[in-house]
């Protein structure tokens, strides 16, 4: 009985020197969901502010993804880069509003902006192929979260889940299993973020890599590669749902008629732009050449 007492004990221990060396080995932590005051219009904290918090609270970078903006972004670009928190870094993403999915979170290679995607109302068919074809990455924002907000509730997936792996990644959120098994069941990388639009917020979730990220493509590379991702945080409480209760219904019902609107009011300029990407409607992967293409700004 003694000698079976010591197994179990050395097993037990062996578990838990493999949990620690497994924590330890994820030595990039990133905050993959975040707006800021210049680049959201329900952003309160500046981008500076926000580099501040997430530093000490032992953060080594942050995704920007404004509501279809990268304002927040540009502002780091010519006012903080290279002269403050250099050793924090600030990767460019957006939060892209479509007009029958919900949100998603787009990450593209250094230096490019297609305007397009600060034009809300794409389908997320054309979102897609959009992304990929400039040789970015995309996946649903809080997919299981608001109705109207969020991939999973839209008629596109309830009606064909397995556009699920179209997507490079997921974001998953702490109490959200069903994120979690979606993106287990269609091999998509599992992010992490706290979708934070004022202080108290900031940092609740958090994205951990093994290799060091400096730049937008070296996400996308380890994306597409699948090197090991971590994601994990906390719930907060004291959310606008929470606060105004009943009420938060007709505040989503009311933000799903603005983006709607808003997306029509687009579709003209969108259409212009169309004739910049590098995209065939029949193709989409890989087409984008940095050296050949001449991308909007």
């Amino acid at each position: 009985q003694t000698g079976k007492k010591l197994k179990n004990q050395r097993s037990v221990n062996v578990v838990l020197q493999y949990k620690e060396r497994f924590r330890k080995e994820f030595l990039v932590k990133f905050d993959m969901h975040c707006h800021t005051k210049e680049g959201s219009l329900d952003g309160k904290v500046e981008i500076e502010e926000y580099i501040r918090i997430l530093k000490e609270k032992g953060y080594q970078g942050m995704l920007v993804s404004d509501h279809n903006s990268y304002n927040g972004y540009r502002y780091w670009r010519d006012h903080i880069k290279g002269k403050k928190y250099t050793d924090f870094v600030v990767l460019k993403g957006i939060e892209y509003d479509t007009n029958n999915a919900g949100h998603f979170l787009v990450i593209l290679p250094e230096g490019v902006k297609p305007r397009i995607l600060e034009m809300r109302g794409m389908p997320v068919e054309l979102l897609t192929k959009v992304v990929h074809a400039y040789g970015g990455i995309l996946g649903p924002a809080h997919p299981f979260g608001e109705k109207y907000l969020s991939f999973g509730s839209s008629k596109k997936y309830q009606r064909n889940p397995k556009i699920m792996q179209e997507f490079d990644f997921l974001e998953v959120e702490e109490r959200n299993q069903e994120a979690k098994k979606a993106a287990r069941k269609y091999f998509l990388a599992e992010f992490g973020g706290s979708d934070s639009h004022k202080a108290d917020c900031i940092g609740t979730a958090y994205t951990e890599f093994r290799e060091p990220i400096h730049t937008e493509s070296d996400l996308i590379e380890q994306v597409k590669r699948r090197a090991p991702i971590k994601a994990g945080g906390t719930y907060y409480h004291g959310t606008t749902k929470e606060k105004i209760g009943k009420a938060n219904d007709l505040l989503l019902y009311s933000f799903w008629v603005y983006n709607k609107v808003a997306g029509f009011a687009k579709y003209n300029k969108r259409r212009k732009q169309r004739k910049y990407l590098p995209l065939s409607i029949s193709g989409g992967q890989g087409l984008y050449d940095p050296a050949s293409q001449k991308v909007p700004h």
